[in-house]
């Protein structure tokens, strides 16, 4: 099972986004985005929200919980 750090990595690449556009949407640094991408820090739930509505996928997706997006 994949986790969150790899599928929000893959749903940007899938996208054809820089992690400027998406650290954008959600009001926070580039900086700040890749540490989400690397790990080094916890994604907050409010950007998790945000992601899901987004890529229109469900939290328990990005969160690896299930394979299906919805």
């Amino acid at each position: 099972m994949k986790t969150y750090i790899e599928i929000i990595r893959e749903l940007r690449e899938d996208n054809d986004l820089k992690q400027e556009a998406i650290a954008k949407i959600l009001g926070t640094s580039q900086q700040m985005y890749s540490r989400y991408e690397k790990g080094l820090n916890e994604m907050p739930i409010r950007h998790l929200i945000m992601l899901c509505k987004f890529y229109n996928v469900s939290a328990d997706y990005i969160l690896g919980l299930k394979q299906d997006k919805n």
